[in-house]
């Protein structure tokens, strides 16, 4: 009997040393990574941000969008990635053990720089998810990791360049997890991507980053009357996510159809975007647009800002130029949140913030980190309409998605396991 409660008992203590071993490691090399991605993603911001002032000062650099379109298709050539899938690649990887290679983080970082400059319509966030998974699964292959622990380290990398450019730890720790497959997250990344995550934003803010938050000034109570109009525009703002996705999924196809040479393709689309900026006679839909996205909560933006703003981004995308779409998303979500407001009368900051919150969650399919990424966007205040708002959207989007490789594991209707790919 004694020998059996020793057995016991050195089992136990191997088991707690296995454990406090594992825990350790990933403590160091998530702190590895975040420090590392937040210092890559810092660059990043900083190099973005100059390219952004330089374009606005230097209104005729959209001329050379064509230009800069080439130099894209020609880097991807030259690194042998002429059939990248940008973030797609990056979840394949953890789905499946699809390679991800490291000089994906150079290619992806000097294509959006060069998008960026002369005037296309994407975002930063996409690329930091490439660049960051990339660099993750180089250090997890330089440590000599398995499989199962190279993903992790792929969802650190994607968590921490989200938070070191957004500004926003809690909803990057989570979305690395929540949108690869939807209905089961991988809670073993939960330690190293909140450490990655915390320790991209601090070095982010030393490097002076600073984190995107916009003001809600004026939240009504929440009661029935708000509760009605807040699932009517999230579900109106679902309706649009769907037709974004569709129409970035179904343009890169058209484009690739109709021009099969990408140097082609990418003047044209290139060439169109100039053209509609001189039509417009202004750069607003060009860039990111976060600087419009605060202009939304003012409620002082055109009614049809949302629709320019999806039609100049399938283009850019959909012609072969480099970038992310989840700016764009919520700059399309801030836009119709503010046309919403002059409808019905409720504040437009608040709108505006609850249609990009629900724009968010149609798009990626990941309600958890919609909820937080509006605490901290946003602040507390507004978290009944938060919260109704990614609810409604979550369901009415259906299994649509910017990310073709994204798995619904279970049913948004039923308690159903279904695995099957976003459309």
């Amino acid at each position: 009997m004694n020998e059996e409660i020793k057995r016991k008992l050195q089992e136990k203590k191997e088991r707690v040393v296995r454990r406090s071993t594992t825990s350790l490691k990933w403590i160091i090399f998530s702190l590895l990574s975040g420090l590392a991605i937040g210092a890559a993603a810092s660059f990043f911001s900083a190099c973005l941000s100059f390219l952004t002032t330089l374009r606005m000062k230097y209104d005729l650099l959209i001329l050379l969008l064509p230009v800069g379109g080439l130099f894209i298709v020609f880097l991807y050539r030259v690194l042998h990635e002429e059939n990248d899938t940008g973030t797609n690649l990056v979840l394949r990887s953890i789905q499946s053990g699809e390679h991800l290679p490291l000089r994906m983080a150079p290619a992806i970082f000097l294509s959006t720089m060069v998008t960026h400059l002369f005037g296309g319509s994407v975002g930063r966030e996409g690329a930091a998810l490439q660049f960051g998974g990339s660099i993750g699964a180089g250090l997890g292959r330089l440590f000599r990791f398995d499989d199962k622990d190279r993903n992790i380290m792929i969802m650190c990398g994607m968590s921490a360049a989200f938070s070191a450019l957004f500004g926003t730890p809690m909803a990057a720790a989570i979305f690395s997890m929540e949108v690869i497959s939807v209905g089961i997250m991988h809670y073993s990344a939960l330690l190293p991507c909140v450490i990655a995550s915390l320790t991209a934003r601090y070095t982010a803010m030393f490097f002076g980053i600073p984190a995107e938050h916009f003001d809600v000034p004026l939240i009504p109570s929440f009661n029935p009357a708000g509760f009605g109009l807040t699932i009517a525009l999230a579900a109106l703002c679902a309706l649009i996510g769907s037709a974004f996705c569709i129409l970035l999924h179904k343009g890169e196809g058209f484009m690739k159809r109709l021009f099969k040479n990408p140097y082609l393709r990418i003047v044209v689309g290139g060439s169109v975007i100039v053209g509609l900026t001189f039509l417009v006679g202004h750069q607003t839909y060009n860039g990111t647009g976060v600087d419009v996205i605060r202009i939304c909560f003012t409620g002082s933006m055109p009614w049809y800002t949302f629709l320019m703003k999806m039609l100049f981004t399938v283009i850019t995308i959909s012609a072969g130029y480099k970038g992310g779409e989840i700016i764009p998303s919520l700059f399309i979500g801030a836009a119709f949140g503010d046309l919403f407001s002059s409808l019905i009368g409720l504040p437009s900051a608040l709108c505006s913030a609850v249609g990009m919150c629900a724009l968010f969650c149609s798009v990626t399919n990941c309600p958890i980190t919609a909820l937080l990424i509006s605490f901290e966007l946003f602040g507390f205040e507004g978290m009944p309409y938060f919260l109704v708002a990614v609810a409604v959207s979550y369901v009415v989007s259906g299994y649509y998605g910017l990310y073709s490789s994204q798995k619904i594991m279970y049913s948004k209707y039923k308690t159903n396991f279904i695995n099957q790919r976003t459309h």
